[in-house]
Formats: C-alpha cells, structure tokens, sequence
C-alpha cells in the first residue's frame, strides 16, 4: 500500500488560533480553562470550560459564509485554510478528483439547535424556522463547505463516533489514500459544544469537573483529586498526502501516517470496559497496522480525560499493551486544552506530530498526585515539558458507544 504523511496542519483551540502560538502555550503547561463567557453559567453545576478566544470567522470567509454556518463548520473552514496554506498544494496542477474532505464532529450545529428551539418556543410556536436551520445543523456540512470552498471533488463524508471521532477520520483517510483512492485528503475534526443543552447534558451526567474555583486546575488526568473532565471546543485540521506526490511537488514533510486502528468495548453506552479490552485492542491493532513494536513508540497521548473511572480503564489498557517500558512517555493534554470531543483526536493528533517534530513531550498539568491505581511503570510527564528524539508517537481516543481510535505518527 501507498505511504501517507502528513505535510500540512492548522488549528483553532483553546490556546491558539494558529499552530505557532497554540504549540507554544502547550509546550510552556498553560491552562485554557476559564469560567464560560458564551452563556450565562451561574446556574450551572460546571460553570467554566476551554473555550476558543479571538476568534474572528471574517479572517477565513466571507460575510455570507459566516451567516449560513454554524460555530463548528467555521472553526473547520478555518483550520483547514491554515492547513491548506501550510501545505501549498495546488489544485491547479491536479486533478480536483484526486483531493478529498473527511471531517469528523460528534456533535455538529448545536448553536444552531438550541437557538432556533428557543425562538420557537419564545415565539409562541410560531414556525418561523430559518431556510438555513438544516444545513448549518446537519453534521456533514463541515466537510461538504471545505470541499464547496476550494473545489475539492474527490470523496467527501463526515464520521461521527463521538470522542473517537477525528481519530476515526484520520484513519479513514489514511486508509483511502493508501489505496489510492485520493492524493491529497483534507481531515481532522471539529466541535462548538458549549451551549446550555450541552454543557447541561454532560452536568447532569455527572461526567464534568466541578471545580468552580479554580478552572485552571480542573482537569487533572491520572490525579487521585479528579472530579470530571472539562469542556473545550475548536478545530484541527491536517493534511494528509500519498508520500510520492508530496516528494514530487518538494512538499515540506511533517511525520508520516505510519498506522491506525479501532475496535468496540460492547460494553457500555457511556462508560469505557472497566479492564481496558477494547482499548488494549485497539492499541495492538495499530501497531500491527504499522508494523511496530510496542518498543517503538516513544510518545503516547492518551485520550485522559479526568473522569475517575475512565483514566484508570485506559492506564490498564496501556499497561497490557506497553508493559514496564519507562522509555515510554505519556503526557494528557486535555489538561490543557479540555476536551474537545469529536475535534479531540484531531488536535492531539498535531500536538503528537509537534512532538515528534520539535522533540518535545508536553507536560500533564495539575497532575500533583498520581492515583495509586496508577502503576509506577507508566512515566507520565508533568511539571515541565520533558526534551526527547520522539520516533513515532501513539494517539488515543474513546467515545461513548464504546468506539477506540487509535493513530500512530512516525518521523519520515
């Protein structure tokens, strides 16, 4: 099968609307959670989140896009303007057959939703739905408006398995253009979650921190102090190209796509299998895929999302798979960015590239006091960001519904 790497990227998060300035403040421990400024939070039992800052949609699409799209297609449209720029293709010299859109979000126009609901009702029930209610809901229509935007004709579908979603896109990508069904795909993920119905949702569930004083130091992966995971929202976007055609037109060549994997706990609706099975799988499968060893893996972000139950299911997944390997680092960086959901994948994926680039393992932060559930093999970095050459480093996420995703990136 044909080679696939990865030769563009761009980035719409918590702390950073381009890939300089959000690597920078991942690489330095800074945390993006603040109390909520999209809603009034106050009657909230989790009243703050990792919200994108700064944001200006005009600065990637014109007037008439902004108005028939919802937050979620706007933070997708413009990471993958970044990660088109990044990656300097052009279309002109190429078939538009031959480029593909596969965008993943677990929740799509929930702004959207919720505000023509409420007008609804407001109203007295008078139907006075916008022409544009549907398309700006609809999960798909990231992936329909990036293709729209640049003539992009080649395949073009959208995944949705929840926090396992961007993950499941990359791999679905990498799949096609091994293939050859594509030369050049555009993939990643996108989420605008924190709106009342969501944030209130995932309260009630009893799945987020509640750690109002102190938002900052929420999201504390693997600490005996966890109390839930904290929202986040944004976009990531990478490019993933047959490594012929990038070598061919000189492209600038981040990490290659060197395999993926999923699997499905059946287990659960919402909770991950307690001894970690579908994950272990999950991880074994990729490896397979990209004929390595666990010994080969440098870098693992795990998905961590600082729930007291799901951290632990991962850590034994990771140690049936990885064993007493202390060369192996792990750093959860939704402790600082949150969680983004179905854009999750996404951005961890170009946080483990970054990694593998500038030789830099990102910190755990707030993580002060490991759970004793943690066993002491697994080195996970907190502090500081730790120097090391990363050759290839693992990226996992999980979804309700019991889906793992795993992608693995390697230095080319």
């Amino acid at each position: 099968m044909k080679r696939v790497v990865v030769t563009g990227m761009g980035v719409i998060a918590p702390l950073g609307n381009d890939i300089n300035t959000f690597w920078n403040n991942i690489a330095a421990g800074e945390s993006g959670a603040k109390t909520i400024h999209k809603f009034d939070p106050s009657k909230f039992k989790s009243r703050f989140a990792c919200q994108v800052e700064g944001f200006q949609p005009e600065l990637y699409m014109d007037r008439n896009e902004i108005k028939r799209t919802d937050p979620f297609t706007q933070y997708a449209l413009a990471a993958a303007k970044q990660a088109i720029e990044d990656s300097g293709f052009d279309l002109s010299k190429m078939s538009p057959f031959d480029v593909g859109v596969i965008w993943g979000s677990g929740q799509g126009g929930m702004t959207t939703f919720e505000e023509q609901v409420e007008e609804y009702v407001t109203s007295g029930h008078e139907p006075r739905f916008s022409p544009f209610f549907v398309p700006k809901l609809i999960v798909n229509m990231a992936s329909g408006m990036i293709s729209l935007k640049y003539g992009f004709m080649g395949l073009n579908y959208t995944t949705v398995s929840a926090c396992a979603t961007s993950n499941t896109a990359i791999m679905d990508a990498l799949n096609y253009i091994r293939m050859g069904k594509a030369k050049i795909i555009v993939t990643g993920g996108s989420e605008a979650p924190i709106t009342p119905a969501s944030v209130g949702g995932f309260s009630s569930m009893k799945a987020m921190s509640t750690r109002n004083d102190d938002p900052a130091a929420a999201s504390r992966p693997f600490d005996k102090e966890r109390d839930g995971f904290v929202m986040g929202e944004g976009a990531g976007a990478l490019i993933l190209e047959e490594y012929e055609h990038a070598i061919a037109r000189g492209a600038k060549i981040y990490a290659e796509v060197a395999g993926a994997a999923m699997t499905a706990d059946a287990y659960h609706m919402t909770a991950t299998h307690p001894e970690g099975l579908g994950a272990s799988q999950a991880m074994r499968f990729a490896l397979q895929d990209a004929d390595m060893e666990p010994a080969d893996i440098d870098y693992l972000n795990p998905h961590a999302t600082s729930t007291p139950v799901g951290d632990i299911s991962e850590v034994k997944a990771i140690q049936q798979v990885f064993g007493e390997n202390k060369d192996l680092l792990i750093s959860a960086t939704k402790s600082m960015t949150g969680h983004l959901l179905g854009a999750a994948g996404a951005v961890e994926g170009i946080i483990s590239v970054k990694a593998i680039t500038e030789g830099l393992v990102p910190p755990t932060i707030n993580t002060t006091n490991i759970d004793e559930q943690v066993p002491a093999s697994l080195n996970i970095v907190t502090g500081k960001a730790v120097k090391k050459e990363i050759r290839a480093a693992m990226s996992n996420t999980f979804g309700f519904g019991g889906h793992n995703a795993i992608v693995i990136f390697k230095k080319v």
